[in-house]
């Protein structure tokens, strides 16, 4: 698209028949935004004077435009109401969202863009200027539109692919058009392809974006340190790179430094305070190395600015809870733990907070009440075979160490190490659990031994596979899955033994499924993993109707039966 054209397009958008939402709470600012559209040519425009409203009316409609303020009274703002749409899927990829605001502080229109509005208007607004944004704004959602439609199917190399072809007719966003493909090369695991594109765009202009990407690139490698120092660096020449911020503290996280994490996310809060899972991160990180007056000062802003949002996190309230805790004010502790579970449902919060009560019970002396937690806990653990995620796992253990349980914490870590055996900061993390415990050698050989269990678990599978015992593959990895739920080498060398097979003996669209379904829950636990892509994109090439025909002619074996629905949804329901 060349400038010459842009004219001649906006001349042709129908926007009588598009339906638009003006979200404001001065129905002046409503009015006059309405006239605005309808000098346009506007017909079906619906008004919100709240974010609550808003929602509603969201949920409801498909809406082509939507302006939204950011300051909204009561209740949600307008970025909490962009940011609920974006995870609730509310509006196409087509749709065009401005915000609208008086708001002019760094932290205001920061906290908006991290979410993406395609625009951000500061009032007053001439007719003039909305008109030629919209317009703007418009014919580049639709540049983008079937690109965007691929990447929330997931399908990262057909976007890859539609980038290619959107260059080709639009050279007037070339550039947006490069970083959208490098990012969706990255997630499609062509890392290599994306650095390409990177490097070709600094070569003509140093961008933030694309040395981040850079850094990315390295991180994923295992170059912790070099993709520290490339953060480090775009954050030197654009100290508003919110995102180099969070890339570095990963960094850090993933090289055991959580003192250097914990200092990188203070820098990222104070510059964009308004983001809740910032705030959480960062009081989980002031947690972890001590620091309880800065993780309290993160979790009550946590809490204050999650009130109206689809963000809002347990993670807050019984992260006060234990700051309480430790500060010996039972009395409080006991308050955060009882809002939390007024303010969550128990599937989501019912062991957790059994567990941060026994912790503030032990943290504030009362060790009588925390032995009972204990063990209520340990109970539980008999009755029920399945395990929590990690970081409750590590929680756990360490209440039960403390009140003086030994065999199920040491079995909890166990599991954890067997879940994450090629991870060496998880397992510093456990050694340093079983060291307060004063199991320092103990531990260690418990690690070692979990660790190579769960590689011969996992390399019996693989080795099934190289020697082309796919059934017993396909059967053993399956088993392996059900052992060690969390396991991504495991989950991702099941799928791979998986699509083997069916390249081998015919497509089979319920053991196809099986894999879909075990993809799905890595992208949950651990999303941006770079063989998800892959192993996605292999799947659905198997998936055309040429393949659908082989499936009567390619029945799968009794012993590699797709595993039933009910293990599915269990699987999916598992914490990460």
């Amino acid at each position: 698209m060349d400038q010459t054209s842009r004219p001649n397009e906006a001349d042709t958008t129908d926007w009588a028949e598009k339906h638009y939402l003006l979200v404001d709470d001065f129905v002046g600012i409503r009015i006059l935004l309405r006239e605005s559209l309808r000098n346009l040519g506007a017909r079906h425009i619906d008004q919100a004077a709240s974010g609550g409203e808003a929602m509603k009316l969201l949920a409801k409609t498909r809406y082509d435009v939507v302006l939204c303020d950011y300051n909204l009274g009561e209740g949600k703002n307008g970025q909490q109401v962009l940011e609920e749409t974006r995870v609730r899927n509310l509006t196409a990829p087509s749709s065009v969202w401005l915000m609208v605001s008086a708001e002019k502080s760094v932290e205001s229109v920061m906290g908006a863009a991290e979410h993406q509005p395609d625009a951000y208007l500061i009032k007053p607004i001439t007719e003039g200027v909305l008109l030629t944004r919209l317009n703007r704004v418009w014919h580049k959602k639709q540049v983008f539109r079937e690109i965007d439609q691929a990447c929330m199917e997931k399908d990262y190399l057909r976007a890859a692919k539609l980038c290619d072809a959107q260059i080709a007719q639009n050279k007037l966003h070339e550039l947006d058009l490069l970083r959208m493909k490098a990012s969706l090369l990255l997630k499609s695991g062509e890392p290599e392809k994306a650095r390409a594109i990177y490097e070709k765009v600094l070569a003509e202009r140093d961008y933030s974006w694309a040395r981040a990407g850079l850094g990315k690139i390295r991180m994923n490698n295992g170059e912790h340190e070099a993709a520290r120092q490339i953060f480090q660096g775009v954050i030197v020449e654009n100290r508003y790179y919110i995102d180099a911020y969070d890339q570095m503290a990963v960094a850090y996280q993933l090289m055991g430094q959580h003192e250097e994490a914990c200092g990188v996310l203070e820098k990222a809060a104070r510059l964009s305070p308004n983001s809740v899972p910032r705030q959480r991160n960062l009081g989980q990180a002031a947690l972890k190395i001590g620091n309880v007056s800065m993780a309290e000062k993160a979790f009550r802003k946590c809490v204050a600015i999650g009130e109206f949002s689809v963000m809002k996190t347990v993670d807050a309230y019984l992260g006060l809870a234990r700051v309480c805790g430790l500060k010996k004010e039972a009395k409080e502790a006991l308050q955060w733990l009882m809002l939390a579970q007024r303010e969550f449902p128990p599937e989501e919060i019912g062991l957790r907070a059994k567990i941060t009560e026994g912790l503030v019970h032990h943290e504030t002396g009362d060790y009588r009440r925390a032995r009972k937690s204990g063990d209520e806990l340990e109970a539980m653990l008999e009755q029920d075979p399945a395990r929590p995620g990690k970081e409750v796992c590590m929680e756990l253990a360490t209440l039960l160490f403390a009140v003086g349980v030994k065999d199920a914490p040491a079995g909890l870590l166990c599991y954890v190490v067997k879940n994450n055996h090629d991870n060496q900061v998880v397992q510093d993390e456990v050694q340093k659990i079983f060291d307060k415990a004063k199991m320092s050698d103990e531990g260690t050989s418990l690690i070692l031994a979990s660790r190579k269990e769960a590689s011969d678990l996992m390399n019996k599978g693989v080795l099934l596979w190289k020697t082309d015992k796919l059934d017993e593959a396909v059967a053993w990895m399956r088993a392996a899955r059900d052992k060690l739920p969390n396991n991504l080498r495991i989950l991702f060398n099941s799928v791979q033994i998986i699509v083997s097979y069916l390249q081998q003996r015919g497509y089979h669209a319920e053991l196809a499924a099986e894999a879909v379904d075990v993809l799905l829950y890595v992208d949950k636990i651990a999303p941006g993993q770079q063989r998800f892509a892959q192993l996605m994109e292999q799947l659905m090439q198997l998936t055309p109707a040429e393949a659908a025909a082989g499936e009567a002619a390619a029945p799968v074996a009794e012993n590699v039966a797709p595993a039933p629905e009910k293990a599915v949804k269990h699987m999916r329901g598992r914490g990460g």
